[in-house]
C-alpha cells in the first residue's frame, strides 16, 4: 500500500467552517467559530485517512496570473468579513502547531498550489480536501477530492469513478472543457451564454474537448447535438470559451519547494493550543497517531 498525502484548500475549508458554525468566541473575545470548525474538519480527515504527510495550501491577497487575461474575474466576490481574515491567519498559527507545513504563492490560487504538489507526488495516495468542485479536474489516478457539500459534516469522496457518475460519464480531464462552455457563476467565469451544464457535457461526451468541437464547426459539419442556434452561440462565445478553459485549468507547475516531511505533531504543544483557545472539548477528540520518523517524502 503506497503512502498517503493529504492536501488541505484552507481559504475554502475555513470559509466553509465560518458559514457553518455559530458565532463563537474566545476568552479574549475573539471569534473563533471558523477555526473550531476547521479543527473538526481536521480531526476528521486525520483519523478518516491517517495520512503519512500532510501539506495545506493558502490563498494569498491580490491579483493571480487569471485576472491578467480577465480582470473580471472573481470580480462579483463580496469582501471577506474582518474576523473571518483575522481566523484565516489565526489558522496558520494552528497548523503550525500540528507541525503542518503551509504552502502559498504570489500570482497563483490554493489550487493551483494543490495541483502542483499532487502532480509531484502523483505515485502516492493524494486526497484533497476541499469546499469546491473546482478540484474535480484533478481527480484521477490515486488523486481523490474530499468535497465539504455542506457544513463541514456532509462530505463525498470524489475518484475517477465518482466523477464520471456526477457528470454522465465525463472523465475528470474533461471537467474543464464541460465547465469552459457552462461558466462558472462563483468565479465569474463566463462561458458561452445559453449553454447549460447538460448541454456542456453533450457536447464534450460527443467531442473530447473544446478544441474538436471548435474544429468540427469550423469545418462547417452537421452534428444533430449542435442545432443552428447552438452552433450561433458557440461561434459568437468562441473567445469567452477559450478564455473560460484558460481560468478553469489549475496550474500544475507552480514554482515552489514541494519538501514535506513526515506527519507528526507535538500533542503537548497542541494541547496548550486548544486549552488557549477554549477548546477544550476537542482535547479528547485529538486524532490518533504512530510515532513517525521526520524523513522526507522524496
Amino acid at each position: 500500500m503506497s503512502e498517503k498525502l493529504l492536501l488541505i484548500d484552507a481559504n475554502s475549508v475555513i470559509h466553509r467552517a465560518y458559514h457553518a458554525i455559530p458565532p463563537l468566541s474566545s476568552k479574549d473575545g475573539e471569534m473563533v467559530n471558523a477555526i473550531y470548525g476547521s479543527l473538526l474538519l481536521l480531526f476528521r480527515v486525520l483519523s478518516e485517512f491517517t495520512p503519512n504527510y500532510v501539506a495545506v495550501a493558502f490563498d494569498l491577497p491580490g491579483k493571480t496570473f487569471r485576472h491578467k487575461k480577465y480582470t473580471k474575474y472573481k470580480a462579483q466576490r463580496p469582501k471577506t468579513p474582518e474576523d473571518l481574515c483575522k481566523q484565516i491567519e489565526m489558522m496558520k498559527q494552528v497548523f503550525s502547531a500540528f507541525n503542518i507545513p503551509v504552502f502559498y504563492k504570489e500570482g497563483y490560487e490554493a489550487d493551483d498550489v494543490i495541483g502542483t504538489l499532487s502532480h509531484k507526488f502523483k505515485d502516492k495516495q493524494v486526497i484533497i480536501v476541499s469546499g469546491d468542485l473546482d478540484g474535480l479536474q484533478l481527480a484521477g489516478g490515486n488523486i481523490k477530492v474530499y468535497i465539504l457539500r455542506k457544513g463541514v459534516k456532509d462530505t463525498v469522496l470524489y475518484g475517477e469513478k465518482e466523477v464520471k457518475e456526477k457528470y454522465n460519464g465525463l472523465v475528470f480531464s474533461q471537467v474543464v472543457d464541460m465547465k469552459a462552455l457552462k461558466g462558472d457563476a462563483s468565479d465569474n467565469i463566463p462561458g458561452v451564454e445559453g449553454v447549460g451544464e447538460k448541454t456542456a457535457i453533450s457536447l464534450i461526451k460527443k467531442f473530447g474537448n473544446i478544441e474538436n468541437l471548435y474544429t468540427f464547426i469550423e469545418e462547417d459539419k452537421n452534428c444533430p447535438e449542435i442545432s443552428v442556434k447552438l452552433k450561433e452561440k458557440l461561434i459568437r462565445d468562441k473567445e469567452k470559451a477559450f478564455m473560460s478553459k484558460y481560468l478553469s485549468l489549475i496550474e500544475k507547475n507552480v514554482p515552489i519547494n514541494t519538501k514535506i516531511k513526515k506527519f507528526y505533531y507535538d500533542e503537548g504543544k497542541v494541547i496548550n493550543l486548544l486549552h488557549n483557545l477554549g477548546f477544550e472539548s476537542l482535547i479528547n477528540r485529538l486524532p490518533q497517531q504512530e510515532k513517525r520518523s521526520t524523513a522526507k517524502l522524496w
